[in-house]
């Protein structure tokens, strides 16, 4: 079969015994031809045939950019972002931060579906300021939940088009990721949806419940738990909203605190620069030298001696007093 063969001989008395013949499995020329697979696909991070998809442009549109929303959601924080793909790598167009929406007025739960909804809305409303086109697709001025898709302007530029870019979690019906698309929708940017994934849609009827949907964009389901919270376990209310309570927001406040949110992002989208310091602590600890290492094991030890000699005389003084 063309692959090489090994035998091995043992000698028994005067006659030589041969073994049977054995496979070399992988041969030297499959080392020699092994490629690696790219570095984030090795470390998990990076779906590469979703990738291809989002990002191949058809040639007949030369080097036009193919715009991507990129979504990602981190235990603290949700970051927005429109990224053209370049040779080269990678080019951030625009961004936008939850840890942004105090500045709007939003404080706290800066994680859930209401503020990816607001964050997707101020991604929109910075994009199209930027590009001169946020007088032009204002987007939907009073969420609803319905469902919603900017129309092209006759007399005008066409709106600014992206594909989301949902990475690796799961696109479950009600997904937060879902909630930043549907912000920078009604922000005015036109990105391909269907409404089968926004909270509220009925898989047996096929339609959306607009009122549930527009109960998770305004923080209705926070609001409905911090309701039962307070109700049935008040320790565990003053302790997972230690920070609404701090800034003295209730349960009746959530609509109100993301209404003026929204009114504020799209009076001011534009992204404020932050204060850089002319320098900064070092934080990482430096290398101790060979020497140093030994003096601490040295003063561990004695501090070890030091402490057992103590404990066993007061051990000593115990028996005696019982005598």
């Amino acid at each position: 079969d063309g692959l090489p063969r090994s035998s091995c001989q043992l000698s028994l008395g005067s006659r030589p015994v041969t073994m049977g013949v054995m496979k070399v499995v992988k041969t030297p020329q499959y080392f020699k031809t092994f490629q690696v697979k790219f570095r984030r696909r090795r470390e998990g991070k990076t779906d590469y045939r979703a990738r291809k998809g989002l990002t191949a442009q058809d040639k007949n549109k030369y080097a036009t950019s193919k715009y991507r929303i990129v979504v990602r959601i981190t235990n603290k924080d949700v970051c927005c972002q429109i990224i053209d793909a370049k040779i080269h790598g990678d080019v951030v167009i625009c961004a936008a931060y939850a840890h942004e929406l105090p500045r709007y007025g939003i404080k706290v739960g800066l994680t859930n579906y209401a503020a990816c909804y607001a964050t997707g809305l101020l991604l929109a409303r910075r994009t199209l300021q930027k590009f001169g086109l946020d007088e032009t697709y204002e987007g939907q001025t009073e969420p609803d939940g319905e469902m919603y898709c900017v129309e092209a302007v006759e007399d005008g530029p066409r709106p600014f088009t992206a594909v989301l870019d949902v990475g690796l979690v799961s696109t479950t019906t009600g997904n937060r990721v879902f909630g930043a698309l549907k912000g920078a929708v009604d922000g005015g940017l036109d990105i391909p949806h269907s409404a089968k994934r926004f909270p509220g849609y009925d898989k047996a009827e096929k339609e959306l419940d607009a009122e549930t949907h527009r109960k998770y964009i305004f923080g209705g389901h926070v609001q409905e738990y911090m309701e039962m919270l307070q109700e049935d376990d008040e320790d565990r209310y003053q302790e997972q909203f230690a920070k609404f309570i701090a800034e003295d927001i209730g349960p009746d406040d959530l609509e109100e605190m993301y209404t003026s949110g929204h009114a504020a992002i799209r009076e001011d989208p534009s992204a404020k620069p932050t204060t850089k310091e002319d320098s900064y602590p070092d934080l990482k600890k430096k290398k101790m030298s060979l020497s140093q290492k030994r003096d601490r094991i040295r003063q561990k030890i004695a501090s070890y001696k030091n402490k057992m000699s103590k404990e066993g005389g007061d051990d000593d003084e115990d028996e005696a007093s019982d005598e």
